[in-house]
């Protein structure tokens, strides 16, 4: 059983940066930040491999958001910059504690889910 607690959302300005935090309770492989706006489906936002630290980022937050691990810590983070409005939305961090995944965007990879945190960025 790994535990996940997200921190670190809030309310910002159109252009402005957040940097979200997943603390986990154990060890798990892949690590992915998941985002849902309301009406819409739970997106893969990005996603870190434990070991040499491999990435993956969604299209929409390519160049604009960058996820890191700290491996004593067992945290993972998501710094957020130039944030726009359709950044919103409820923020989970998910956990595939084995090894990599077949495909990291997607919810079903992943076994623990923390409990969301809301960012909101206002025109």
């Amino acid at each position: 059983q790994v535990q996940l607690v997200e921190s670190g959302g809030g309310s910002v300005q159109a252009g402005g940066s957040l940097r979200l935090s997943c603390a986990a309770s154990g060890y798990a492989y892949t690590m992915c930040w998941f985002r849902q706006a309301p009406g819409k489906e739970r997106e893969g936002v990005a996603a870190i491999l434990f070991g040499g630290g491999s990435t993956h980022y969604a299209d929409s937050v390519k160049g604009r958001f960058t996820i890191s691990r700290d491996y004593a810590k067992i945290t993972v983070y998501l710094q957020m910059n130039s944030l726009k409005p359709e950044d919103t939305a409820v923020y989970y961090c998910a956990a595939a504690p084995w090894g990599a995944v077949d495909d990291w965007y997607r919810a079903a990879e992943y076994r623990y889910w923390g409990q969301g945190t809301q960012v909101t960025v206002s025109s």
